[in-house]
C-alpha cells in the first residue's frame, strides 16, 4: 500500500516500511507549536493535523497522508528536541530515575476524510549518573529526538521499563495508526 508520510523522520519512515508500506516522504511546510498553556495532548494533535493538512493541500489525498508529532512530557512540561548539548543534558537529568509520558498525535487524511488520535506511553528511566548523561549526549543521538533520547538506539540503556506502545516512543504508534487507517476504509 502506498502512503505519503508528512515528515522527514527516518524513524517514522523505517517503521512504515517495516510493515510493508510503499512510502513517499513529503515533509510538511508547517510551523509546529511548542506548546503553551494548552495540554500537551492538544499540542501534539494540533501539530499532527497541521502537518497532515499542509501536505494534503499540496499532494492531495488519493493515497493516505500520515502525519505525527511526538513529545515527552514530565511535570506537565513538554520536552521537545533539545536546542543543544547543554539542554539535552538538562532534559536527561530531569528524566533520570523518574516516569514520564510520551505522547504522539497522529492525523490521517484520505479521500476527503480525516481521523486523528493521541497515543500515550509511560516510560520509566533508571537513575543516571552525570558521566552516563555526558557520555550519551556526546554520541549525538539525543540532539534530534524529543526528550533527548532515542529508545531504538543507545537510549534504550536509559529506560528501565515502559507501559504502552514501544513504537509510540520511537515516534509512530503503529497499532493506533492501523486502527485509524481501517476506520477510513484502508485495507492493509
Amino acid at each position: 500500500m502506498r502512503v505519503i508520510l508528512a515528515s522527514a523522520s527516518p524513524r517514522r519512515l523505517e517503521l512504515l516500511r517495516n510493515i510493508g508500506f510503499d512510502v513517499m516522504v513529503y515533509p510538511a511546510d508547517f510551523t509546529e507549536s511548542g506548546g503553551g498553556k494548552e495540554p500537551a495532548e492538544e499540542t501534539v494533535l494540533a501539530n499532527a493535523v497541521g502537518k497532515c493538512r499542509a501536505v494534503r493541500a499540496v499532494c492531495g489525498d488519493n493515497v493516505p497522508v500520515i502525519a505525527a508529532d511526538t513529545v515527552v512530557v514530565i511535570d506537565e512540561m513538554i520536552l521537545g528536541k533539545p536546542a543543544g548539548k547543554e539542554v539535552a543534558e538538562e532534559m536527561l537529568r530531569r528524566l533520570s530515575g523518574r516516569e514520564h509520558r510520551v505522547l504522539t498525535g497522529v492525523a490521517v487524511c484520505y479521500k476527503g476524510r480525516e481521523t486523528t488520535d493521541v497515543c500515550e506511553t509511560r516510560v520509566f528511566f533508571r537513575s543516571l549518573t552525570e558521566d552516563e548523561i555526558s557520555a550519551y549526549v556526546a554520541t549525538g543521538e539525543p540532539l534530534d529526538k524529543a526528550g533527548a533520547y532515542g529508545i531504538q538506539g543507545k537510549g534504550t540503556l536509559l529506560v528501565e521499563k515502559i507501559n504502552g506502545c514501544y513504537n509510540n516512543v520511537v515516534g509512530l504508534p503503529l497499532t493506533c495508526l492501523y486502527s485509524m487507517l481501517r476506520k477510513l476504509g484502508v485495507n492493509i
